[in-house]
């Protein structure tokens, strides 16, 4: 269990105690509205052990998921504290006033309805902001692999003219538009492939068959530069 996980229930644990310790230290009356005001009370404590590790990784393996999920524990923390201080309300009102039991039953399932519909619909957005994030990174995978590679193979040229036009392409490759589609998936295959024959052509120290083929890659990349252009 991670660090955080054991600091958050070891708070949800102390915010609970506290609230026992003021319900049954203070003299209320133990009547329908107490024992009403106190489950739902503990409901609202429950919810928060389901819906906090929702919303974080606990585990801190994703620092964007706990980004995308702070809408999400800030509507659960809000319905914490109204609950709890509904609770506290009809608890004092029922030790001095008799308050029918059904009034604050109505609220509080109001209360825990617009918190599941609003939880739902936040929950919903985190997992397609986070599908969408993960496409992304599919997306741009492609050319900043390319990217990587022309720097490599760029840094072990030892032909000063050769390395230089390298150097040109690898930063064309860094300007270029990182996100591919099926539409491009053809043309970054042979750029794939023209480089992997640049990197063999440095290794083998075959400098006018490096030149060459970078002349064609930097022609296949405006291609699809333009292509992409065409796209949008």
């Amino acid at each position: 269990m991670s660090k955080n996980r054991i600091r958050f229930y070891v708070a949800l644990a102390i915010i609970f105690v506290v609230f026992n310790v003021i319900v049954f230290a203070v003299p209320f009356r133990h009547n329908a509205v107490f024992w009403l005001s106190y489950v739902f009370a503990v409901i609202a404590v429950g919810v928060q052990i389901y819906s906090y590790p929702k919303a974080f990784d606990f585990e801190g393996h994703d620092v964007r998921s706990k980004f995308y999920g702070f809408p999400l524990a800030r509507l659960t923390t809000i319905y914490l504290i109204l609950q709890l201080a509904l609770s506290l309300l009809f608890m004092i009102l029922a030790k001095f006033v008799d308050v029918k039991a059904w009034i604050p039953v109505v609220l509080y399932v109001i209360l825990l309805g617009v918190f599941a519909v609003g939880f739902i619909a936040a929950d919903t957005m985190k997992e397609e902001i986070e599908r969408q994030d993960v496409v992304h990174k599919a997306n741009v995978g492609t050319m900043r692999a390319l990217q990587s590679k022309a720097v490599f193979v760029a840094g072990q040229c030892e032909d000063a003219e050769t390395k230089k036009a390298l150097d040109a392409f690898a930063e064309a490759l860094r300007f270029s538009d990182p996100v591919s589609s099926d539409a491009l998936a053809d043309i970054e295959e042979n750029l794939t492939g023209l480089v992997d024959e640049l990197g063999n052509a440095v290794l083998d120290k075959d400098f006018a068959a490096a030149k060459t083929l970078c002349a064609k890659a930097n022609s296949l990349l405006a291609d699809r530069n333009r292509m992409c252009k065409l796209n949008k």
